[in-house]
């Protein structure tokens, strides 16, 4: 029989003894539980009464507000609030006694609830009578009304306090019962906790024996000894298997040598797995930079249109609708893409033609394009943010005509996009937040754009280099130049 028992798999001992001491356990809580659970039902019940006179002490209280209310501003908003609260009032009035009783509670709820119907009553009639303009009827029923509110309250406030009295009792009754069981119940829980580690101590004692063996074995081979007698396994369970494991394990160090040098190399894998991720992630970063857009612009620019239409033939109206339709095709399509410098350039012509519509023509744009160049990519919606720029902080501030510049050419195998302006120009401490990639915050400009930050930013993780954009200004009042520089990758 002993022969058997110690053949039985680990798993099935330990389960076998966890499940007999969890067993105990488990009955035991149940029946405190179920005890417990049953006096505290019957102490939360106790204070239900005067619960119940308190939400009925605040619908009253409610009812005359709503009708004071309506008295003093007859709207239908109090109104409505009148008949909410009078209904709320009433079915709380239900669940009071009606019923004729030797109880002085009893009595008492049963004239709260005859003064309950006489105050709705007479309440009603103030209403009817301030509806039907009769000054000297809604004055004497308001009266009556605050009379029989006064009279409830009274009624409600003695209730309760005895109602209070009488649950105050029962309640600490109740307490003391439940402390009193609260104390056995742990008394109970202490021994049978010192009885189950008893228990389990004997039982397994006999389970961890032949691992104390293994463990000796097994700091002897950590300092180095391999020269070890071979374990003797005198049974079949997880135990048995472990050692034998342990003497094979002697046996092949070179085998564990091998585990080891392909640990290294899923290692080395699973770092070029984390820098393909690095890659991706920066990939991701561009993606969400470029998915900027700012809904101001078309606000503005429908404004434009409407504007437009009223004052104009529908033919020029159509124009301005087709490139505004252009503009922010571009946006939907090509705002998480790479593009060309010649679609920038497109959306460029777009945005200006716009902006010409807005400001009536004040903006003078020319282009020198090297059109051998307008295949070289590059990130989407970068010029039109520049522009934008010029405009808002730079033309838009000056006096006469506003003039832009925009340059396509080639300086050695970098291709570069020259965008000037004859604005405002800027100090040397803006130009060098812009340098930074810091936005500008100026609460006299307008916002809501793509931020110059943002193109910078993103032409960074584009080009792989943090000189990817110059910005120069002569000073205020000289204007400014932002060129770009691209390698001439083709698409």
């Amino acid at each position: 029989m002993r022969d058997k028992l110690r053949n039985l798999p680990l798993r099935v001992k330990m389960t076998v003894i966890s499940l007999a001491v969890n067993m105990l356990v488990f009955m035991i809580n149940v029946v405190l539980m179920l005890a417990m659970n049953n006096m505290s039902d019957k102490i939360d019940t106790v204070y239900q009464t005067n619960l119940q006179l308190n939400e009925i002490s605040v619908s009253v209280k409610n009812v005359q507000d709503s009708m004071t209310e309506y008295l003093d501003t007859k709207t239908s908003d109090s109104l409505e609030n009148y008949y909410l609260s009078s209904q709320g009032f009433i079915d709380l009035i239900d669940g009071l006694g009606s019923s004729i009783t030797e109880s002085r509670q009893g009595r008492m709820e049963r004239s709260i609830r005859n003064m309950a119907a006489a105050y709705l009553k007479e309440v009603s009639q103030t209403i009817d009578a301030k509806r039907g303009r009769n000054v000297e009827k809604y004055r004497t029923k308001y009266e009556n009304a605050t009379r029989l509110y006064g009279y409830i309250n009274t009624y409600i406030y003695s209730l309760n306090n005895e109602q209070f009295k009488e649950n105050s009792e029962s309640y600490r009754g109740m307490l003391t019962a439940f402390r009193r069981f609260e104390l056995a119940g742990n008394i109970i829980m202490s021994l049978v906790i010192i009885a189950t580690a008893l228990l389990i101590l004997n039982l397994t004692s006999g389970l961890i024996r032949p691992l104390k063996s293994l463990t000796g074995m097994a700091d002897e081979v950590a300092r180095g000894n391999f020269e070890i007698p071979v374990l003797p396994v005198k049974s079949s369970d997880e135990i048995g298997v472990v050692t034998r494991a342990f003497n094979k394990m002697v046996a092949s160090i070179q085998d564990y040598i091998e585990k080891m040098r392909q640990s290294a190399e899923t290692e080395r894998m699973l770092k070029e797995k984390e820098l393909m991720m690095e890659t991706h992630l920066k990939d991701a970063q561009l993606k969400y930079l470029q998915a900027q857009i700012n809904p101001h612009f078309l606000f503005n620019t429908l404004n434009a249109g409407a504007q437009l239409a009223m004052m104009e033939g529908a033919d020029r109206t159509y124009e301005y609708v087709q490139v505004m339709s252009e503009f922010f095709r571009y946006n939907v399509k090509k705002g998480t893409a790479t593009v060309t410098v010649g679609e920038e350039l497109e959306l460029v012509d777009n945005y200006i033609y716009i902006l010409n519509v807005r400001f009536s023509g004040d903006i003078h744009y020319e282009k020198l394009v090297d059109t051998s160049l307008t295949d070289t990519e590059m990130p989407s919606m970068i010029l039109q943010p520049i522009i934008e720029n010029c405009v808002n902080h730079g033309i838009r501030e000056m006096m006469g005509e506003g003039r832009i510049r925009m340059s396509v050419y080639a300086l050695d195998d970098t291709v570069c996009i020259r965008i000037e302006d004859n604005g405002a120009g800027m100090d040397e401490e803006t130009v060098e937040r812009l340098r930074h990639g810091r936005p500008v915050s100026d609460e006299k400009k307008d916002g809501g754009g793509i931020g110059m930050d943002n193109v910078y930013a993103r032409l960074k993780l584009f080009t792989g280099t943090d000189d990817c954009m110059s910005i120069e200004s002569d000073g205020p009042g000289k204007g400014s130049r932002f060129t770009i520089y691209l390698d001439s990758r083709e698409k």
